[in-house]
């Protein structure tokens, strides 16, 4: 594990497991990268599998400035600068996606071989032309009322998140582990991180995206209606879309030796079976 600084001096914090070619996992508003405890070890059996908690989450710095989706593009690409990292594959969680995205708008393929995408919608609120919206933080007045709840109660607001997260019951300690690491992310950063990442329309961007890419669709995610992940497979050219019948948001706890197999077989070189 590690810290790198980004350009504008915040500190994030990695840790890295395994060798062979990079696998950076991104994770969601939130969160951090333990959420992928059941995914690394697998997953380090095949590459160097990079874990980052972006600014404002885990055991990163929480400055009071720079929660915005291209900010955190740019603390990406600061990542790979510091580590040296070439033909990487960058796997995006909820709103790891939109970093991904924005990364791929501001530095084109720059470090990067391939993408995976991660239960996450184009767009989050209604439209006349988009009916997909995310579940609970779908226009202004429920951004509103969600940065409200986080505000006044962020224990509930962490316990609700879990429940809804997750198709599947948590051990324990995993529930454990999850709340204390959601409790690092204060309401602050959470709240503006939201109130930008929640505006966004990436459906024009899609379309021009040239990076290979894998797309997992979970079909019991409460978070988003399945057909909003899966436009984004639809829209991305040549991409390969997985359908995962179990899993929730986090369809790679749900799922996690389905999910472990079809990234391994995604990245470049030989896979073997997790």
């Amino acid at each position: 594990m590690g810290d790198i600084t980004t350009n504008d001096g915040v500190t994030l914090h990695y840790e890295e497991h395994g060798s062979g070619p990079p696998l950076v996992l991104v994770h969601g508003w939130g969160f951090s990268g333990r959420f992928f405890t059941r995914n690394v070890d697998a997953l380090a059996g095949h590459a160097r599998v990079i874990t980052v908690d972006l600014r404002g989450h885990g055991d990163s710095g929480t400055p009071r400035h720079g929660y915005r989706v291209p900010r955190l593009a740019r603390d990406l690409f600061d990542l790979l600068e510091t580590l040296d990292l070439r033909e990487v594959t960058v796997l995006g969680w909820s709103l790891g996606c939109p970093v991904i995205w924005s990364y791929l708008e501001l530095f084109g393929r720059h470090r990067l071989a391939r993408a995976v995408f991660v239960e996450q919608a184009p767009r989050q609120y209604y439209a006349p032309d988009w009916k997909h919206a995310h579940a609970t933080c779908y226009d202004d007045a429920s951004l509103a009322a969600l940065q409200t709840q986080l505000t006044c109660d962020p224990a509930a607001f962490d316990r609700d998140q879990v429940d809804t997260v997750f198709a599947t019951e948590p051990s324990d300690a995993e529930r454990e582990l999850f709340l204390a690491e959601m409790a690092k992310s204060p309401p602050y950063a959470r709240s503006a991180l939201m109130a930008d990442h929640t505006r966004y329309d990436w459906r024009d961007l899609l379309p021009t995206l040239e990076l290979p890419s894998l797309v997992l669709v979970a079909r019991r995610d409460r978070v988003f209606p399945w057909q909003g992940p899966a436009w984004v497979g639809e829209a991305i050219p040549g991409a390969r879309t997985v359908f995962f019948d179990r899993g929730g948001h986090a369809l790679f706890f749900d799922e996690p030796e389905k999910f472990n197999r079809t990234v391994a077989e995604f990245l470049p070189g030989p896979a073997r079976t997790p």
